[in-house]
């Protein structure tokens, strides 16, 4: 979390998502593989960044916005933007920017991060067509398809 002191309220439930954690990895990697870029590319390397900067900012700020049929669209975006990003490897890979271990490192970690963010969309959409869905208790409701926090003694 931001630096040392994990603040706990519900509105920041997104924190406690494992999606959202990897996408903050995610963004670190690409910024580490990404900010040495000669003057030339800068765009390039601006555009890679700011497609993987934007993942983890969708998945917070759908979270925040406490309704299903936004969190989901702010999850979709989450998704467009990491396909761009992905996009943007593998052409800084054809292009011989980037070394294919770069490359290798960043699509791994792009394709555990977009397999984790099907499931939680797809386990949202389930609970959007059944009706199971509890604004309130977003926290609860987000991770239950990861089934490894237990956010009962964390919720302030």
């Amino acid at each position: 979390m931001v630096g040392s002191v994990l603040r706990r309220n519900r509105n920041r439930g997104y924190q406690q998502l494992r999606v959202w954690q990897e996408a903050i990895d995610f963004y670190k990697a690409v910024c580490e593989t990404f900010v040495g870029f000669p003057y030339a590319l800068g765009k390039v390397a601006a555009q890679n960044i700011a497609s993987a900067d934007s993942v983890h900012r969708n998945i917070a700020e759908g979270y925040c916005r406490r309704s299903i049929k936004e969190y989901l669209q702010h999850l979709y975006v989450a998704l467009a933007s990491l396909g761009e990003t992905v996009s943007g490897i593998a052409a800084c890979r054809t292009a011989n920017q980037i070394s294919g271990d770069q490359a290798e490192c960043l699509d791994s970690a792009a394709f555990k991060l977009e397999n984790g963010l099907l499931r939680l969309v797809e386990a949202l959409e389930l609970k959007r067509d059944s009706g199971d869905w509890t604004d309130t208790l977003v926290v609860r409701e987000s991770n239950a398809v990861y089934r490894s926090i237990d956010l009962s003694e964390s919720e302030a």
